[in-house]
């Protein structure tokens, strides 16, 4: 073989191997943008710091349960319901995780929206110093209670008041305070009053932190029905979507049984929070898909959900929070989850 034979052939195996090198590169981006295309974008809005939720979130982010589903998640972060309910006016998220009363804001303000199931209970506390002589909602009568006003909280406390006798306007001096602020006086565990502040009404995991370290005596402890809020925009475009995220959400509560404590971890980790493992099960032990003693898991809603969920939108009505009062049944699409249901028995 002549030299100049060897350079040809050299040439042609080199040119042969840049082309198959390029082919292969080829396939794998025509691969990769047909399982891209297989796959449903969803824009879920969430609150970062808000635990039970938060782990199911992360569970969601970690794991391939949204791909497993035809799913793939785009999360969006907030630190609490108002930017994300401002999110969702905006049309930046398909779906979101919040409580009642964001809800029920929401579709005050764009009827566009449909509850597709139930995220989670989650606790609101009425609390005192631990060395408090306070016993009773009815020893309330002339104390001042600090809460965060248009929270469910709030409502929680002042229908404790009510429930107890008292008139929430003229026996008790309810004052505003920010859920973040507590922290600042919440410190004592042998305190008797926090300054001039005699109790105070919360949402988890705060209180749950308090409740913890010794810091705070519960005298009530009331539930908060949060939900799965979707865009009906969303589901006229992509009309199995709500069953294909129920489905992924369902096995969320799944792993997270299995999982608590890495779970918990990747909470943690985001959230930025002084939290313990303990303070994580206080915050969590409304909620029944975490109860060890039962394989159920249950995203619908019963007849307590829907009441919970009604006291919580007419409580904004009745505050002058939103301008009209809204059925919340009227917005519930159960057939999603029912469905669900059908593919877990």
């Amino acid at each position: 073989m002549t030299k100049k034979s060897v350079v040809i052939i050299t040439l042609v195996v080199i040119l042969l191997g840049s082309f198959l090198i390029a082919l292969s590169v080829y396939r794998a981006t025509i691969k990769s943008d047909i399982t891209s295309d297989n796959l449903t974008n969803i824009r879920i809005g969430w609150q970062i710091p808000w635990a039970v939720e938060g782990q199911l979130t992360q569970i969601l982010k970690r794991t391939s349960l949204l791909a497993d589903n035809d799913l793939k998640g785009e999360f969006k972060g907030f630190s609490y319901g108002g930017p994300l309910n401002e999110a969702a006016l905006a049309g930046d998220v398909d779906v979101i995780f919040t409580a009642d009363q964001p809800a029920a804001t929401l579709l005050v303000k764009n009827s566009d929206w449909v509850i597709i199931g139930r995220l989670m209970y989650n606790r609101v506390s009425l609390y005192v110093p631990p060395l408090s002589p306070i016993n009773s909602i009815s020893d309330l009568r002339g104390k001042t209670v600090a809460m965060p006003f248009g929270a469910a909280a709030q409502r929680m406390a002042l229908k404790a008041e009510q429930d107890a006798g008292l008139d929430p306007k003229k026996d008790v001096n309810n004052i505003n305070l920010g859920i973040y602020e507590q922290s600042d006086l919440v410190r004592d565990s042998q305190a008797i009053k926090w300054g001039d502040i005699d109790a105070m009404a919360g949402f988890d995991p705060t209180p749950a932190i308090f409740e913890e370290k010794g810091l705070v005596r519960n005298l009530q402890v009331g539930k908060v029905v949060s939900l799965i809020v979707m865009s009906k925009d969303f589901i006229d475009k992509n009309p199995s979507a709500p069953v294909k995220f129920l489905q992924a959400f369902y096995d969320a509560y799944d792993f997270y049984r299995s999982n608590t404590e890495e779970a918990n971890q990747w909470f943690i980790e985001e959230a930025k929070l002084d939290i313990t493992p303990k303070a994580l099960e206080i915050a969590a032990s409304l909620e029944s898909n975490l109860n060890s003693e039962t394989d159920i898991i249950r995203i619908d809603f019963n007849n307590d959900d829907y009441q919970i969920m009604q006291e919580a939108a007419d409580f904004i009505y009745d505050q002058g929070l939103v301008e009209k009062r809204v059925t919340m049944k009227d917005y519930i699409n159960s057939s999603y989850v029912k469905q669900i249901s059908d593919n877990t028995k």
